[in-house]
């Protein structure tokens, strides 16, 4: 009752079977007809992996845990997932331990979180769950720092809870010791043959008791002497320094009980060891890595190598070595290294030097060379892509721009460029180019062209399905439709969230390249054509960015959940450049032609103007919310705009930075804001599309059943709007914000649309979309007859691109 759970709700079972909670979220589940999430330890103990499972696989939606248990997915993570605007994530009950201060808690939560966050109380003798307490939304979106504690708050139904001093006389104010109890409710404890009824059980758990509400001040057992001083253990674990967070790995991971005596010799010998720079190179790093493993694993010295693909866990770590081998790299390398332990849990020791290199060698070539260790090995690859190639082929392209390459580079939402084919016009024809993008002005930059769409897919033999659409309908079954077929696949070993980036040489099209990036970490560069993998890259975290190519053509950019931003050669995957920023890179760079400078957001709440040729950060700009969408750049006027989960829309000068002005929709900005002629427009959680001139003046807005993720789509002609809604339907609009059709799908469309010529008749518009169930429609643009659909194995959220006759 309290949490309001039904049928519809997903409880993860957090607790193992010998911490007594489990037994609550195994009753909650059965009692309300919930599905109940049962994990394998080997995932709970990597968070990243966790929270996948928890909140994009299996989209639980109430957790109770340990706020230790919280804690391990780190800040970011919690910020960026776990606590998100959109998260999956209704309840969350902390309990356990000491509930965390309010600074940290609101620290935690991403803008726009609406979880439900409630403290819980109680003891194994009497009842797991004694006392609740809801922290009120008005706290949680409260800006102003709050250092009070959180109350324990009110007995549940059936518990009696009294605070008594140590004379044993109950106590309505001051400090005093928790008993619980209950007037019918009874726990037979040890040798007990016989309990009165009423029995009240002492606790242990210390609280100051002030105008009635009750407030956790630590246990009997959890204070320390240190330099003569007192100090209580409860209250160093709510502070998230960085040697009392690797502790927290040693403690049990249910029931978060302290030994303490071996925390004070952790600590102790932690702040006594002065971090000093040992290293003189790449190499020493690599044999003092191998010296470090062997012998906190105590394996044999006559062991020379440790073979690269070696894991801590299966080679004998536990939690407590992992740490330990965490904290000789940090003295070993003088710093602290991000998300250096999940790497140590999940990793294989290859992957766990080229971790620290980013760290300890940012500004080099971290590409781990042949000499001193074998390439690593593609796993889970089909043998079609399998080719037998180096994943690092070596580089022959420059490290500037003074040697450009021509070519085509399309991605989602139809956004389809040509860069520096001003030699190659002849060769251009034959690509369909055929009308000017009103993002690129051919009057004003010679080289730089729109594409027309190009083609698909011709029609199928079987003339069964034609889709006669009206508003509000499904399609109508007709007399004709097209197929699609799987021409390869490729597997990168996670959830992919990020779009395509396809990437057409000019001079040589049948080297066209794929760059996808997934929740694995890896980024990868695909042939279009064969399927075949050029090259694949172990990132520090997550990849939900979208790739975008340089203006010369010889670096990607791509953002990743560790906060960083890389740059990396487009034909080999090396790692040119690493930027940091503050928090989650969600966001997919922008290029501005005329500069070469990449434009991206951050969950940091900054806007990043990035020159990736003289390696520095040009502007940044704070812009009042995390940083979801991508930028969208306009030349005519000279226009920077991006969107905030704050719910501002902005424009900035692209050279400076400087604020042109700015929107507030009142509601999260997920989608990207997109150029169409003399309007831009953005689709808004509150379920509409909004138009404004590049002026900041609203002009019309387009009202939807559902939260707009999906960013716009414009036609060949500019003169239609596509997009998807939550609503489960995919949009036409003109200019003016009237409906000219709407499609209704079998799932909330999350994607963004993209247009395209049908291959067999050529002056046939068609759209490729897709929705969330994993259904990609095809859908003739001028109508939104349906053509053709395809399921697909799982949900999607990656958005479609065309070239030719592939999506």
């Amino acid at each position: 009752v309290l949490f309001d759970i039904t049928q519809e709700d997903v409880l993860f079972l957090a607790s193992p079977l010998t911490f007594d909670p489990s037994v609550v979220e195994i009753f909650v589940a059965l009692s309300s007809g919930a599905s109940l999430l049962i994990v394998p330890t080997s995932v709970k103990v990597l968070p990243s992996k966790l929270a996948d499972v928890l909140f994009f696989h299996h989209r639980v939606t109430i957790l109770q845990a340990t706020p230790t248990l919280l804690r391990r997915f780190g800040s970011q993570l919690i910020k960026s997932t776990v606590l998100s605007a959109s998260t999956s994530l209704r309840v969350l009950a902390l309990g356990g331990e000491a509930f965390p201060s309010l600074t940290i808690l609101k620290s935690w939560r991403g803008e726009g979180n609406k979880t439900q966050i409630f403290n819980v109380y109680g003891i194994t003798e009497v009842s797991s769950w004694a006392t609740f307490y809801r922290i009120p939304e008005k706290i949680l979106n409260s800006t102003l720092k709050c250092e009070l504690p959180v109350q324990l708050g009110f007995p549940l139904l059936g518990t009696v809870v009294e605070v008594r001093d140590t004379n044993g006389f109950i106590i309505q104010e001051g400090n005093g010791q928790v008993f619980l109890g209950g007037r019918n409710r009874v726990c037979f404890l040890d040798d007990e043959i016989t309990v009165p009824l009423g029995t009240m059980r002492a606790t242990g758990d210390f609280v100051t008791v002030k105008d009635g509400e009750m407030f956790f001040l630590g246990r009997k057992d959890s204070q320390i002497k240190r330099h003569g001083k007192r100090l209580n253990i409860e209250l160093v674990q709510q502070h998230e320094e960085m040697v009392v967070f690797k502790i927290s790995y040693k403690m049990d991971f249910g029931v978060c009980k302290i030994d303490v005596s071996e925390l004070n010799k952790i600590y102790l010998n932690y702040i006594n060891v002065k971090s000093e720079n040992k290293l003189n190179g790449k190499e020493e790093l690599w044999e003092k890595l191998q010296y470090l493993w062997k012998s906190i694993l105590n394996l044999s010295e006559d062991l020379l190598k440790v073979p690269d693909e070696s894991h801590f866990l299966s080679s004998g770590g536990d939690s407590l070595k992992s740490i330990r081998l965490l904290s000789e790299i940090e003295k070993l390398v003088g710093t602290s290294v991000p998300g250096l332990l999940e790497t140590i849990l999940s990793n294989s020791i290859l992957e766990i030097y080229n971790h620290i290199l980013q760290t300890v060698f940012p500004d080099e070539d971290l590409t781990f060379r042949k000499s001193y260790a074998p390439k690593r090995k593609l796993s889970g690859i089909d043998q079609e892509e399998a080719s037998g190639k180096s994943l690092h082929q070596k580089s022959v392209m420059p490290l500037n721009c003074n040697e450009i390459n021509a070519f085509v580079a399309l991605r989602r939402g139809n956004q389809i460029f040509s860069l520096n084919t001003t030699r190659f016009s002849t060769k251009i024809r034959h690509c369909s180019l055929a009308y000017s993008s009103d993002l690129i002005s051919q009057n004003n930059i010679q080289d730089f062209k729109g594409l027309n769409p190009p083609a698909l897919i011709g029609k199928s033999k079987d003339p069964s399905c034609v889709a006669k659409v009206s508003e509000g309908r499904k399609p109508v079954i007709g007399a004709e439709k097209m197929e699609l077929h799987v021409r390869w696949r490729s597997d990168t070993g996670k959830c992919v969230d990020a779009s395509p980036l396809v990437v057409i040489p000019v001079v040589e099209k049948s080297s066209a390249t794929v760059y996808i990036g997934s929740h694995s970490h890896r980024m990868k560069a695909i042939d279009l054509y064969s399927g075949k993998v050029k090259w694949e890259q172990i990132l520090g975290d997550r990849i939900e960015s979208s790739a975008c190519i340089s203006k010369c053509g010889n670096f990607i950019v791509v953002g990743c959940y560790n906060g960083l931003i890389y740059v990396l050669k487009s034909n080999s995957g090396e790692k040119y450049w690493m930027f940091t920023t503050e928090d989650a890179v969600k966001s997919s760079a922008t290029m501005d032609p005329t500069t070469g400078l990449f434009y991206i957001g951050s969950h940091d709440q900054h806007v990043y103007a990035l020159d990736i040729y003289k390696k520095k950060c040009v502007w940044k700009l704070k812009c009042g919310g995390s940083v979801f969408s991508s930028p969208c750049l306009s030349l005519i006027p000279h226009h920077l705009y991006f969107a905030t989960l704050g719910g501002l829309l902005l424009a900035v000068n692209p050279a400076t930075g400087n604020r042109v002005w700015k929107h507030s929709c009142g509601k999260p900005l997920f989608s990207s804001p997109q150029c169409c002629l003399q309007y831009i427009c953005i689709g808004c959680v509150d379920g509409n599309l909004l138009c404004f001139t590049h002026l900041g003046e609203q002009v019309w807005q387009f009202s939807t059943s559902g939260p707009i993720f999906s960013s716009p789509c414009t036609s060949a002609s500019k003169q239609e709007i596509f997009f998807g809604s939550h609503d489960c339907f995919i949009y036409c609009c003109n200019m003016e914000g009237h409906l000219q059709w709407k499609f209704e799908t079998t799932s909330r469309v999350y994607a963004t649309p993209f247009a395209f010529h049908n291959h067999s008749h050529s002056n046939e518009m068609l759209l490729a979309a897709a929705s969330t169930d994993g259904k990609l429609w095809i859908l003739e643009s001028q109508s939104g007859q349906l053509q053709s659909v395809f399921d697909l194995p799982g949900e999607v959220f990656s958005s479609p691109v065309v070239w030719e006759s592939m999506l």
